[in-house]
């Protein structure tokens, strides 16, 4: 089940710019020492020595390593905004180019260290705000992609709601496994097989 206890809650959220700063500093720290030791060997000990703290200021900030992953995160997924969907190209003919910038833009999102990404994957706790995080990130996704398939001339699908939430978890969640475990798959090759298998999805043919 989810955890959603306090001890994933940060501890001072700060008002003024030095300790912001600090903040920032913990879970940049954070971001290098889990992506070199892993999640078991990334103490807040090593955090904090890397961000050139006491532990006792990173406790300040955060009650322990799960709540520092759980920001990361947190973080990870607030980027990961479609920003210029509203620029595409919706003309007859231009919908393999707007599959093509939707998975491109998956990928950019997903470019962090694939170490780093596996471990905020895999070791992440289901706090209240990533849960919250989450549901926000799909709902947005969801409904820029509905939006421009209820737009595009080239789209032929039977409801446009499930459509635009298949393609949203297929993308993302692929783009998650791949860059995650690159393995011997290419990044030009699998965005020319995921944009081939949706463009062709949409627009119906058979």
């Amino acid at each position: 089940m989810p955890s959603a206890d306090h001890r994933l809650q940060p501890r001072r959220k700060p008002r003024q710019v030095r300790a912001e700063l600090t903040r920032e500093r913990v879970l940049t720290a954070a971001a290098h020492v889990f992506a070199e030791y892993g999640y078991a060997a990334g103490t807040t000990n090593r955090i904090a020595e890397h961000a050139r703290i006491s532990i006792g200021s990173l406790y300040q900030y955060f009650p322990n390593k799960d709540a520092i992953l759980a920001e990361l995160l947190v973080r990870h997924i607030d980027r990961g905004r479609w920003t210029r969907a509203d620029q595409l190209d919706l003309s007859p003919g231009s919908l393999e180019a707007a599959v093509r910038a939707l998975v491109r833009d998956a990928v950019h999102n997903h470019r962090d260290d694939p170490q780093l990404l596996r471990i905020m994957i895999e070791e992440a706790p289901l706090s209240k705000e990533l849960l919250a995080t989450i549901e926000r990130h799909g709902k947005a996704r969801v409904g820029q992609v509905r939006d421009l398939l209820d737009r595009h001339a080239d789209v032929h699908v039977r409801d446009l709601d499930t459509a635009a939430e298949l393609i949203v978890f297929t993308v993302e969640m692929n783009t998650h496994k791949l860059m995650a475990d690159p393995r011997n798959i290419p990044v030009e090759t699998f965005e020319n097989e995921l944009v081939d298998m949706v463009t062709r999805y949409l627009r119906g043919d058979r």
